[in-house]
């Protein structure tokens, strides 16, 4: 892959004793040994690595769709990135962009075939590292079943009664929303008909007007979880 213009990138934690300077001496120093051309600095201080989104880096990637340069060059790995996962998708990217990818005291080329060895390795890593977090978390719910403990987000409390003296007061739909915490569509469809209304009643009528107890299901404005409910307020 020829490279000829390149991207220098820098990265330092903390702007107290830190300087980029120490990294961008030695990349223009490597990049004037091969006779490389640098297109672009991009420089984040004070950002650190295990953050994604930097306004440097954020820059740098959407100028690498452009196609502004051929390959992006960093002092060490860890200062373009420190996240596993997110070092692996943007390397990927870089790669199907057709871009090479250079890490310095790493002594790192994507373009060679030891470098694409490393990038086969880095992928392993962090396909490792998803497998471990997934069985950690599935461990954790193993655990809390046998503890009996209930899993799931609970159950939300619609008082159908209140609804409707709210509405009866004048209140506006969206203060009765706010005011009993339930999402505005729930507050919505309790007014209006509903073909599971256990009386068949309509259910904009209050209830006890035309039936003794009015059962319906709702769902939670937060969880979204659906839920069976009575004037009384009981959840069933």
């Amino acid at each position: 892959m020829t490279t000829n213009r390149v991207a220098v990138y820098s990265r330092v934690s903390a702007n107290h004793g830190q300087d980029p300077e120490l990294q961008l001496r030695e990349l223009r120093e490597y990049t004037a040994s091969r006779g490389l051309t640098i297109v672009q600095e991009y420089t984040d201080v004070g950002y650190s690595g295990s953050k994604e989104s930097r306004p440097a880096l954020n820059q740098l990637m959407a100028d690498a769709r452009r196609r502004r340069f051929d390959a992006v060059l960093v002092w060490k790995l860890d200062r373009f990135g420190r996240s596993l996962r997110h070092l692996v998708n943007a390397l990927a990217e870089l790669e199907a962009l057709g871009l090479s990818f250079i890490s310095l005291r790493d002594n790192l080329d994507l373009s060679t075939p030891s470098g694409r060895l490393m990038f086969q390795i880095i992928g392993a890593m962090a396909e490792f590292e998803r497998s471990l977090i997934q069985e950690r978390v599935k461990a954790g719910l193993r655990n809390a079943k046998a503890k009996g403990k209930r899993l799931g987000r609970p159950r939300v409390v619609v008082d159908e009664t209140a609804i409707f003296a709210m509405r009866a007061s004048g209140a506006s739909w969206r203060t009765i929303s706010k005011k009993l915490g339930i999402g505005l569509g729930t507050v919505h469809r309790i007014a209006q008909p509903r073909s599971k209304n256990l009386c068949g009643t309509h259910a904009a009528t209050p209830p006890g007007a035309g039936c003794g107890n009015s059962i319906a299901e709702v769902e939670s404005p937060i969880t979204h979880r659906r839920m069976s409910y009575n004037p009384a307020g009981r959840t069933i």
